[in-house]
């Protein structure tokens, strides 16, 4: 059972929408396949990826209903991600990358700010940072906001910064959300895989930000939207990297199978042996399984938040330890694909590129292996009083 209760009283949001961008998605599939390699060249999504992904609304399944989204609930934003990562593993990662920063700070910030951020159809793109905190002083209606931060994924595409600093005057850990033109932004993004999510590091020296552009980092009830709001940076980061694995994993078992299909027949081919076989299988019941709990994982979670409740420690122990299984299953998958592809592995494409994409995605810290030490430690009764603060579990 749920050992809080949401402030607010809010339902989870099951959106109507979803079969509809489902199928928007499959329209652009093709682009977003066929510009894979221009966008690695470029560091960056083309023009055209970016215009598509505009146009189709998916950039709406974050923002709360009320302020004109689709107010997705988690399993349907998982889906998303993963149709987006499976077409190209740097636009999917960019596209979680900002839909969830967007969808929160149009979720937590008050009426002031989301005026200014979410009227009108060319609502705001937000990107940047929230594990290395700056700094902050307190000052009259607001606070000047320092640091510098990195892994800035999405910030190409996006028309304001969310980012994470310590206020030492009011002893809080706050998120601040300022235009992008204040902050000096650094072309650095020099890296083995996910070359074209572009997320480079940014400086803010001295700027000031609003009251009431800022939330507290752990926060945990919402202004605006539904009970998804309610799951904290942490589990909503949770759900968008595990959409993410899932498709990228996907996509490189049906490439191995596109290959497979090229092979067999010839003389010694690898596919036609039973070990092959037998590898195949395995990675299909590894990537399966681990979408299946996943799922499973995430409709309790949704059942709970539905009741008017917040996860138990439990419950976030299960959801990180999810997470981490689905990336390093998707790991797991990948090595088989690369063992078995052979040298076509090496060769520019499709099954190379995805191989680099997903050994980047899994440096992520949230798949990290303290978080995993951290779930074992909970789940084995070894931390009977602790909670969930963001990516640490802490004795209460």
């Amino acid at each position: 059972m749920s050992e809080q209760t949401i402030t607010a009283s809010s339902r989870l949001h099951v959106s109507n929408e979803f079969d509809a961008l489902l199928e928007r998605l499959d329209a652009i599939t093709p682009l977003l396949k066929a510009n894979a390699d221009a966008n690695e060249a470029g560091g960056r999504l083309t023009p055209e990826v970016e215009a598509a992904l505009l146009d189709s609304g998916a950039y709406r399944v974050g923002i709360p209903e009320n302020l004109g989204g689709y107010e997705f609930s988690p399993r349907q934003v998982i889906e998303t991600i993963e149709k987006i990562s499976y077409a190209d593993a740097s636009a999917g990662w960019v596209f979680m990358a900002l839909q969830m920063i967007t969808g929160t700070t149009a979720a937590w910030l008050p009426e002031e700010a989301t005026q200014e951020l979410f009227a009108g159809d060319n609502h705001a793109l937000i990107a940047g940072q929230g594990t290395r905190l700056g700094t902050a002083a307190k000052v009259d209606g607001g606070y000047r906001l320092s640091g510098s931060w990195s892994f800035a994924s999405g910030m190409h595409q996006a028309t304001h910064i969310h980012t994470a600093a310590f206020c030492p005057d009011t002893n809080q850990a706050l998120v601040f959300t300022l235009p992008k033109e204040q902050a000096t932004l650094i072309d650095n993004w020099d890296v083995m895989g996910l070359k074209a999510t572009g997320s480079i590091d940014y400086v803010i020296e001295d700027v000031f930000v609003p009251d009431s552009f800022t939330y507290e980092v752990s926060i945990m009830d919402a202004l605006n939207g539904g009970a998804i709001y309610h799951l904290g940076l942490a589990n909503m980061s949770g759900i968008c990297h595990t959409g993410w694995a899932l498709g990228v994993a996907r996509r490189l078992l049906d490439e191995m199978k596109e290959l497979a299909g090229k092979k067999t027949g010839a003389p010694g081919a690898t596919v036609d042996t039973d070990q092959f076989h037998a590898a195949y299988a395995k990675a299909e019941a590894t990537l399966r399984s681990a979408r299946a709990w996943t799922m499973e994982v995430w409709a309790d979670n949704e059942a709970t938040l539905d009741r008017g409740e917040l996860l138990s420690t439990e419950q976030e122990t299960l959801t990180r330890l999810a997470l981490n299984n689905v990336t390093w299953s998707a790991h797991e998958v990948t090595m088989a694909v690369y063992k078995w592809a052979a040298t076509a592995a090496l060769r520019s494409g499709d099954i190379q590129r995805f191989f680099r994409d997903m050994h980047a995605g899994t440096q992520h810290v949230t798949s990290g292996p303290v978080v995993l030490q951290n779930c074992g430690r909970q789940l084995a009764g070894l931390a009977p009083n602790a909670r969930w603060v963001f990516l640490d579990l802490q004795d209460q």
